[in-house]
């Protein structure tokens, strides 16, 4: 004889960056362990991928390829899922900004969690009256890739590499480049270009909450920020 089979609830969000609403539900078991197991390596790119396999298989197929999809979607999607598995309140300790030094313990429902307001929509950055770069943000699979051993100035340039749609001038789009092309092209540009590019990437969507805590050893108050998928779940 069979063993019976439990019903799942499910429930509808909204993909930020496509506006498209979906179902999913909450994570089984089996699906919380794949979490575990990534958790317990410790690397950025193991988290990832458990995480875009329990998108898959909780949107019920629904999004086929979570590693194109924005990080922060990923991260959004997923705190959704999260929430209605294991709770809709988040419990972190978060480091009080005034001594640096001083954690203290908060509750973040997940109503209040809200992706960081898009400043530019897209990448076509002029560097000269003539000249420009258009660049995407990253994608999962773009993070995956990346190697956040490397110098700080090394990652830069990979994210730089693996998002540059075109170059262009005003005479010729180019689409089709050697790495060491675009990177001769960006050693090339002044730190003024070079900053429109960072404030391009700096710009992207975050997962972010701001919280207001008082550090119980000096009695200071400060505003924190917390960003990104592993400062939500502790």
């Amino acid at each position: 004889m069979a063993l019976p089979q439990l019903n799942t609830l499910t429930f509808e969000l909204i993909v930020p960056s496509t506006k498209e609403k979906i179902k999913f539900r909450p994570f089984l078991v089996k699906e919380q362990k794949l979490l575990l197991m990534a958790q317990e390596t410790g690397t950025n790119k193991d988290m990832l991928q458990a995480v875009c396999n329990i998108v898959k298989t909780c949107t019920f197929g629904k999004i086929d390829k979570p590693e194109d999809l924005l990080t922060s979607d990923i991260e959004y999607i997923f705190l959704y899922i999260r929430g209605k598995s294991i709770g809709e309140e988040f419990k972190v300790n978060v480091l009080c900004p005034d001594d640096g030094k001083t954690y203290v313990p908060i509750t973040i429902k997940l109503e209040d969690i809200k992706l960081q307001e898009v400043v530019k929509s897209d990448g076509d950055i002029k560097l000269t009256d003539d000249i420009g770069i258009t660049l995407r943000y990253p994608s999962v699979n773009d993070i995956m890739a990346i190697n956040y051993d490397d110098p700080a100035v090394k990652v830069s340039m990979d994210v730089i590499k693996k998002t540059v749609l075109n170059i262009y001038d005003s005479n010729e789009v180019f689409e089709e480049f050697s790495d060491k092309e675009i990177m001769d092209f960006i050693d090339s540009l002044n730190t003024d270009q070079f900053d429109l590019i960072q404030a391009f990437y700096n710009d992207a969507p975050k997962l972010s909450h701001k919280v207001m805590v008082t550090n119980p050893t000096t009695g200071v108050d400060g505003e924190v920020t917390i960003e990104g998928l592993q400062s939500f779940l502790g």
